[in-house]
């Protein structure tokens, strides 16, 4: 009997791509990374662990003139990545659901449309969300190729870690998923 919650394919949606220690580019240096897609064409996913420091909530809402009424929750934004950084995702709990919102295997909704910014500002938004703009995308293969060359960890995602305010010790919650020390982690690249 199989299980179908399990993702057999090979590929790694709903997981974290978490930095590993070697990784010089300074765009992902200890970041932790939700897959939202990994398939044949290659793989998309938000970086949920740096703040975008030039803008707030507030000042993203005014510039599309999205009114917020009094009462309204507030969300931090999110450097998801270096491509597309004016384009908005929001990563979310699924009692949240519209027209357009795309759900993981494993519980975790996408939506990519204003919509669910006017929610949020209202208050009627999802329990739990991140917003992020821009997005870390790979072509066909080459995230396969980081990983073999020790680019990257791949760990089974986890809901609250990935909407934890927290971020300055993300990186190192999401490799202590797998049960050991960040420290162990090797700064060299190889097979042994």
């Amino acid at each position: 009997m199989t299980d179908s919650s399990q993702n057999h394919s090979g590929y790694l949606t709903g997981q974290f791509l978490v930095a590993m220690p070697s990784m010089t580019d300074p765009r992902f240096q200890r970041t932790v990374i939700y897959l939202c897609v990994h398939n044949a064409e290659g793989a998309m996913g938000l970086v949920v662990n740096r703040l975008v420091d030039s803008l707030t909530f507030d000042e993203l809402l005014e510039q599309l003139n999205i009114g917020r009424p009094r009462g309204g929750d507030e969300i931090r934004v999110h450097f998801g990545g270096p491509v597309e950084s004016g384009r908005g995702f929001v990563l979310h709990s699924t009692e949240y659901m519209r027209e357009g919102t795309v759900v993981m295997d494993n519980g975790i909704g996408l939506t990519a449309t204003v919509d669910i910014l006017r929610d949020i500002a209202g208050g009627t938004g999802p329990r739990d969300s991140l917003l992020a703009l821009g997005y870390a995308g790979w072509g066909p293969g080459q995230l396969d190729g980081e990983i073999q060359e020790n680019a990257w960890l791949t760990v089974p995602a986890d809901a609250d870690l990935l909407f934890d305010a927290e971020l300055d010790d993300k990186w190192d919650r999401a490799v202590g998923i797998l049960g050991f020390d960040p420290k162990l982690l090797s700064m060299e690249s190889g097979r042994a």
